[in-house]
């Protein structure tokens, strides 16, 4: 029976090279994709998953779990993962909640009927006592967010200390009235960031008052719907630290049609460090989430988990941060 390996022998590609052409992924140049095609043509190759699956007992297929792809953090970690899987003979599929329980349980029952092996969430809107059902039709690894008291292997970073850096930052630079923006109080990394700025207020004996608390901050709308709230305030905010470089970047465009001058008169502090934050003018001050490092140790730990390799034990790997400093601040 012809295998991948003989197609790769024909060409003279590596197998991932192959699996790459095989599973569609996008950055493979046109020359090597009809070379390979060629060669499962004359070898008489043909793919078929449902069969391997049934020789190795081993389900290929990984569910990611995402908010929304739109937000280039995501974006990013899915594309990080996607490349790894293809070298390893598996695929990902993208699954995108919406924010919304209804559809997280939607692809979670995926695992259960076998249409996936394994659940790569990277972010969670139903309760652990809820999710943790699922764990008996196949492995679930949480990267980036997770719910509370999680049973589960965790890929994450130290949130608290990137809302005490990024703050202690801001109170370094002379801001004594910073702003917060979260997301979602459901979130996990979110309330660290905000117990991470808590903090460091604290050590200055500066307070957060509750009218400088801003929610639903997920992307440039909400940006620019939070820079008229904070400027219509009496007492407005010299500094805020924001729960994305997108919210940031639609505070920017406000303050900039509306001759704030940031830092001077406003600070702003992003958070991931997506490529455009150095792009804009002003460029963005950001703490630096290791994206693509976060998305490789999560997808190597599946396909090891899925191969039988480890253990699906509880473990948290939490990857370190930095603050990236630029003219925003």
């Amino acid at each position: 029976m012809t295998t991948i390996e003989d197609v790769a022998k024909l060409t003279g590609y590596s197998r991932a090279t192959v699996s790459r052409v095989i599973n569609n992924y996008p950055y493979v140049s046109e020359e090597k994709r009809r070379k390979v095609l060629q060669a499962m043509e004359q070898l008489g190759y043909v793919p078929n998953s449902i069969a391997r699956q049934l020789r190795t007992r081993i389900n290929e297929t990984i569910g990611v779990l995402i908010p929304r792809l739109s937000n280039p953090f995501f974006s990013k970690l899915v594309d990080s993962m996607e490349s790894i899987a293809a070298e390893n003979g598996f695929q990902v599929i993208v699954c995108q909640t919406r924010s919304e329980k209804s559809r997280e349980l939607l692809y979670l029952n995926w695992l259960k009927t076998r249409q996936m092996g394994g659940v790569i969430m990277a972010s969670s809107e139903n309760d652990w006592d809820v999710i943790k059902e699922y764990r008996a039709f196949g492995p679930i690894i949480f990267c980036n967010e997770y719910p509370p008291h999680t049973e589960a292997p965790i890929i994450c970073l130290d949130q608290h200390k990137g809302g005490y850096i990024g703050t202690k930052h801001l109170i370094e630079r002379g801001h004594t009235k910073i702003a917060h923006c979260y997301a979602g109080s459901q979130f996990t990394n979110i309330r660290e960031r905000f117990t991470g700025q808590k903090q460091a207020l604290e050590e200055c004996g500066l307070e957060l008052r509750e009218e400088w608390i801003f929610k639903d901050a997920y992307d440039t709308q909400d940006g620019r719907r939070i820079y008229y709230e904070m400027m219509a305030l009496e007492n407005r905010p010299d500094g805020v630290f924001t729960s994305s470089d997108e919210v940031a970047l639609g505070i920017l465009a406000e303050a900039r049609k509306n001759h704030t001058k940031v830092p001077e008169e406003l600070a702003v502090l992003g958070f991931d460090d997506q490529p455009i934050a150095e792009l804009v003018y002003p460029s963005i001050s950001t703490v630096h989430q290791p994206v693509e490092k976060m998305g490789k140790a999560a997808i190597e730990l599946m396909i090891s988990l899925l191969k039988g390799e480890r253990e699906p034990r509880q473990q948290v790997i939490e990857l370190p941060l930095h603050l990236v400093i630029r003219e925003s601040t």
